[in-house]
């Protein structure tokens, strides 16, 4: 690195690693995980722009091991100190956050559109994802929400459904999310598992640190209760 060669370093490992000088010093970081036996082929092919990635990063990846725990789903207001923002020696937010990956193009995301009215009813979600790079390549859209108004404390956004999106450059789709309400559900102070009332803040974006639009809606209707062992998945359809 010192002789200003551009250097790849790619990241063998089950875990997660702090990885800060790495990050700030090589071209480009690769996480490879346990890759397997074909695993030498699939870097190879990925280094060599045979195709163009398309993970995402399952877990949030610290700038150091007295960060830990770190993760996305912090509930509101959490995530940093109250009366000191940041560590005094590094930022609370994550190296790389939950949902975090690149690839060899890029992607514009306009058109969100939320439509909600009850507790009993689901939640359509529809944004347009366009290829706006030279390459083709996978998007990740992923679907965020906040519940403004709980009675408990919430997450400050929580991954309710995601799509995986294939485009040549500039191509466009429009991606609709259906979620139910089972799926927006949490365990109120008397330990029921219910959908409550109010105002809820969907996001979309290409991680959960990188959100590209939100919108707002007030759910009307009663407080409405479900089994944690039936939620319905969210729903995804790509036009």
């Amino acid at each position: 690195m010192a002789t200003g060669t551009p250097t790849v370093v790619v990241v063998i490992g089950g875990r997660v690693f702090a990885l800060p000088w790495i990050a700030e010093h090589a071209a480009a970081l690769l996480y490879a995980w346990l890759p397997g036996e074909e695993g030498g082929h699939a870097i190879a092919d990925v280094l060599f722009g045979t195709v163009n990635p398309s993970g995402r990063l399952p877990v949030s990846l610290p700038r150091a091991v007295g960060q830990v725990p770190v993760y996305y789903r912090y509930r509101s207001g959490g995530g940093r100190s109250t009366f000191h923002g940041d560590y005094t020696d590094s930022p609370a937010t994550p190296l790389f956050p939950f949902g975090h990956g690149l690839g060899y193009t890029t992607f514009a995301y306009d058109q969100l559109a939320v439509r909600g009215t009850s507790t009993s009813e689901p939640v359509e979600v529809s944004v347009r994802v366009a290829n706006d790079g030279v390459h083709a390549g996978d998007e990740v859209i992923q679907l965020y929400v906040r519940d403004e108004v709980a009675s408990v404390a919430r997450p400050n956004r929580q991954l309710v459904g995601f799509a995986w999106v294939s485009l040549a450059p500039g191509e466009r789709h429009t991606v609709h999310f259906t979620v139910h309400p089972s799926r927006l559900a949490f365990y109120d102070p008397q330990m029921r598992f219910v959908t409550e009332p109010g105002v809820l803040t969907f996001m979309v974006g290409a991680s959960s640190a990188d959100i590209r639009g939100s919108a707002s809606l007030d759910l009307g209707g009663p407080i409405t209760e479900h089994r944690q062992a039936a939620i319905v998945p969210t729903e995804v359809r790509i036009e």
